[in-house]
């Protein structure tokens, strides 16, 4: 996930960007994830920061970023360690390869939210196998049926925010886990808010294996139910 600051200089605007990457053992993913944002920030010429949020993993992946921030500099990568794993429910990812097409896409329709889509135009998943498939496929679906949010693709996250939405959506999303990033969208819905929708491409994690189980499944189809009765 990112956020759009409006308060800092940069050479593209005056905007400033902070990608939030949260990590629960990436060590292997994280050096590469840096690496491609840097070099689009770079060529783009946006300003802009990474910051790692660890959640106490146990494969190293905070020594992994400490030395990442040695190399580019502690005024691009910040580290906000968390004790333990908790969730996806404060902070999202933003990393894939159209991230100039998502910029340009908030600064010409001046959205207050653009998320990427999966399932609408040329949008896709590569990498996942048939449950992976089918799981995302029918969460949407049920969403859609249930919350009719007005977006395509409500459990992925790769989304740019204005931060005065940010954190304004921030402080009404109580969910935590997968929840949260349909939360964000279904509050930005009560609330107003434009969302635009870029089709994406997402390509399954180079190393590693998804931290989708069981416990997130069943914590998913509890908080569909809580927002289907509260909003």
């Amino acid at each position: 996930m990112a956020s759009r600051k409006g308060s800092q200089q940069s050479r593209v605007g005056g905007d400033k960007y902070s990608v939030l990457l949260p990590t629960y053992n990436e060590r292997e993913n994280l050096p590469l994830i840096v690496w491609l944002l840097v070099k689009y920030f770079g060529e783009s010429g946006y300003d802009y920061e990474i910051i790692v949020i660890d959640d106490g993993s146990p494969d190293g992946t905070l020594e992994v970023a400490e030395q990442l921030q040695k190399i580019y500099g502690e005024d691009k990568i910040l580290l906000r360690p968390r004790a333990k794993k908790l969730g996806l429910g404060k902070c999202h990812i933003l990393i894939h390869r159209i991230l100039n097409i998502v910029c340009l896409k908030q600064r010409e329709g001046g959205y207050d939210l653009v998320s990427g889509t999966r399932y609408r135009g040329d949008g896709g998943v590569y990498g996942w196998d048939l449950r992976r498939k089918l799981i995302s496929r029918g969460a949407n679906y049920v969403t859609q049926v249930l919350l009719r949010p007005g977006a395509s693709d409500l459990t992925g996250s790769f989304r740019l925010y204005k931060k005065e939405v940010l954190e304004s959506l921030v402080e009404r999303c109580v969910s935590k886990g997968y929840v949260f990033q349909m939360e964000m969208i279904v509050r930005a819905r009560q609330l107003n808010y434009t969302i635009g929708e870029v089709p994406i491409s997402f390509v399954d994690r180079v190393y590693g294996e998804s931290k989708l189980g069981g416990n997130e499944i069943v914590s998913f189809l509890k908080g569909l139910l809580t927002l289907f009765a509260t909003t």
